[in-house]
């Protein structure tokens, strides 16, 4: 990116499956394609810079032909139950709706060192599939109803230079059994987030 013009750079090829060379791939990147192959699972990839901006996130979007959901990493107030809410990119996060629909008081964005513990990501690559990495279950996924009515699915290969595309029913069927994790359904009020409008 650059100061001048704040522009971002974004291959606007879409491939099909992991990049040809990773050799300059982070390791937990290429874990996430090989768990990928190794379920068989078809999917899109769109490498980019890490995105600055919401309109960056939307040209992104477009590309791909999907709505990419918001991927929140939160923690009750003492820090000993840790969930991941994956909810509509245009939906607003409101802590108190979800904190009684699952009973937990006080909910709050978690620490990036529990994310890097226990997920293996940082912040900005936050992502479904940094479960992977979760092989004690400390993290409980949660999902917004009004995701699995989408037909597709994005998320980053815990690296928040490239964007996946892959069928929501193969996240749900296929990769969270793979990875040992199951889902709570949560139903947000469906009341647009401001910074996305």
């Amino acid at each position: 990116m650059t100061d001048e013009d704040n522009s971002f750079y974004i291959d606007k090829t879409l491939y099909n499956g992991r990049p040809a060379n990773s050799s300059d791939r982070l390791e937990k990147e290429s874990r996430t394609y090989d768990l990928l192959d190794q379920l068989e699972i078809p999917y899109q990839r769109l490498d980019h810079e890490p995105l600055p901006t919401i309109d960056a996130c939307r040209e992104v979007d477009t590309l791909l032909n999907i709505d990419i959901c918001k991927n929140l990493f939160l923690c009750n107030a003492k820090k000993t139950e840790f969930y991941l809410l994956l909810l509509p990119g245009k939906k607003k996060f409101r802590t108190a709706c979800l904190s009684k629909q699952i009973g937990s008081s006080r909910l709050s964005f978690a620490d990036p060192e529990f994310m890097i513990q226990f997920l293996d990501i940082t912040p900005g690559s936050v992502s479904v599939l940094g479960l992977m990495n979760d092989r004690d279950n400390k993290v409980q996924l949660l999902i917004d109803k009004d995701v699995l009515s989408f037909e597709f699915f994005g998320c980053h290969p815990c690296i928040n230079t490239s964007s996946l595309k892959m069928k929501t029913a193969d996240l749900i069927d296929r990769i969270l059994p793979a990875i040992n994790h199951n889902y709570i359904l949560v139903d947000l009020p469906d009341e647009p987030d401001p910074a996305t409008n």
